[in-house]
C-alpha cells in the first residue's frame, strides 16, 4: 500500500528513515508538520519531501508526537487527509474515512457537530424552500428512528403522535418532526453509534433512500443525526456547527458546501403552527426566545429532555395552551399531561433566521433539480 509519512524534525532523520523501512507501507513522500531540533541542514529522508496533499498515497502513516503535532493539531491533520479520502493511523490509532454509498438522485445533507443545535430546524427550512417549485423527500436518520424505513407522506397531528406514543412507540423522532413541521413526505431511518468523523456503527438509511427514490422525487434531503453524517454521497452538505476545532469537526467543515455556525451565521426564531390562545406554556428542548409571541406567556419550560424535571413543573402548571417542540418527552409528558388535563397542544417549530441563506441553498441543488 503507498503510503505517505507524517514527521517531524523532533526526531533524527536516520530514526525515520529505519522505521520507514521497517514498516509494512511504500513509502511514496513524507510531510514534514515542523520541528527543527534535530535537523541540519535539509533533511534526507530517503524520499521525497511534500509540503501539503497526499503524493497519490492510498495511506497516511503518522510518526510524528509531541510537541510537534499535539492532539488538536494531530486531529486537524487526520480531518483533511480523511477528507481527502485516506485512512490516517498512528502507533495506537487508526481513522478511516466515512462510506458514503452512491446516490443517483439529486440531493443534499444537513449535518452537525452535535446535538440540539439547530440541524433539524436548518434541514426543516431547506425541505420547505425547496418544495416551492420541486418535489422534495426528506430522509431522516435518528437514535430512535424505526426498524424499517417508514414512511410518512401527511403532516402528523398531536392526535396522530399520542397515538403513536400510546402504542410504545417514539413519537418524537426527527423524522415525524421534519413531517409535520416542513409538510413534505419523510422517511424515517435510525442509527446506532458514532464514529468520531460521523460514520454511523449500523443503520437502514441506504434502506430509507431506496424507498424515497420510489416516490420519483426531484431532490432529496438527508437529516442527519447528532454529529453523525447519512452515509449517502450527497451531491452537497450543509454543517450546522458550534465548534469547528474539537475532535474530527474540521473535517465535517472539510467535506461540507455551506457552513453555519450556531449564533454567528443564524440564529432560531420559535415559531408556533398555529395560533396560540389564553393562558401559555412554552417547552422546548433548549434556549428559546419568546418575547416575539403573540401571546401570553405564563411559563417557559427548556426541559423537554428532562423528564423528571418535567413533570415537576406540569404537576403546578396554571395554563390553556402548550407550546410544545416535537422533540424527546413533548408527546409522552407535556401531551399526554395536557390530553389528561383539557389543555390544548399546538406544536413549535424554529424559523431559521439568516441574511441570504435561501440563494446559497437554492445554489447547492444540482441543475436539473426543478418539477
Amino acid at each position: 500500500m503507498k503510503a505517505i509519512a507524517i514527521v517531524d524534525g523532533e526526531h533524527y532523520p536516520e530514526v525515520v528513515r529505519d522505521a520507514l523501512a521497517e514498516l509494512p507501507y511504500e513509502f511514496v513522500a513524507v510531510r514534514l508538520v515542523g520541528g527543527t531540533e534535530k535537523l541540519r541542514g535539509v533533511p534526507d529522508f530517503g524520499v521525497p519531501v511534500v509540503e501539503g496533499g497526499t503524493a497519490g498515497a492510498e495511506i497516511a502513516v503518522d510518526l510524528s508526537d509531541e510537541p510537534v503535532l499535539d492532539p488538536r493539531r494531530r486531529l486537524a491533520l487526520a480531518s483533511e487527509l480523511l477528507a481527502a479520502g485516506i485512512p490516517y493511523v498512528g502507533a495506537d490509532f487508526r481513522f478511516d474515512p466515512p462510506a458514503f454509498h452512491p446516490f443517483e438522485t439529486p440531493s443534499i445533507a444537513v449535518i452537525g457537530t452535535g446535538k440540539r443545535i439547530g440541524k433539524t430546524a436548518v434541514t426543516t427550512h431547506a425541505a420547505r424552500l425547496l418544495s416551492c417549485d420541486r418535489e422534495v423527500v426528506v430522509v431522516a436518520m435518528g437514535r430512535g428512528g424505526p426498524r424499517e424505513p417508514e414512511l410518512v407522506t401527511d403532516p402528523p397531528t398531536v392526535e396522530d403522535l399520542l397515538a403513536r406514543s400510546r402504542a410504545g412507540r417514539h413519537a418524537a423522532s426527527d423524522h415525524l418532526e421534519t413531517a409535520a413541521l416542513a409538510g413534505v413526505p419523510t422517511v424515517g431511518c435510525r442509527r446506532a453509534g458514532g464514529g468520531l468523523a460521523g460514520a454511523p456503527f449500523t443503520s437502514n438509511v441506504l434502506e430509507g433512500a431506496r424507498l424515497a427514490q420510489t416516490l420519483d422525487p426531484d431532490v432529496v434531503v438527508f437529516d442527519g443525526s447528532g454529529a453523525a453524517i447519512p452515509p449517502i454521497d450527497v451531491d452537497a452538505r450543509i454543517l450546522v456547527a458550534h465548534d469547528l476545532e474539537s475532535g474530527l469537526n474540521r473535517y465535517r467543515m472539510l467535506v461540507s458546501d455551506l457552513v453555519l455556525r450556531v449564533g454567528q451565521d443564524f440564529s432560531l426564531r420559535l415559531r408556533p403552527m398555529e395560533e396560540l390562545d389564553g393562558r401559555v406554556a412554552v417547552f422546548t428542548a433548549g434556549p428559546a426566545e419568546v418575547q416575539h409571541l403573540d401571546a401570553d406567556v405564563v411559563h417557559v419550560s427548556n426541559n423537554l429532555a428532562r423528564r423528571d424535571l418535567l413533570r415537576g413543573e406540569l404537576a403546578h402548571l396554571d395554563a390553556d395552551t402548550y407550546l410544545v417542540e416535537p422533540k424527546a418527552a413533548a408527546i409522552d409528558v407535556v401531551a399526554e399531561h395536557a390530553a389528561a388535563h383539557g389543555r390544548r397542544v399546538v406544536l413549535a417549530g424554529n424559523d431559521v433566521v439568516a441574511d441570504g441563506l435561501d440563494e446559497r441553498i437554492l445554489a447547492l441543488v444540482r441543475e436539473g433539480a426543478h418539477a
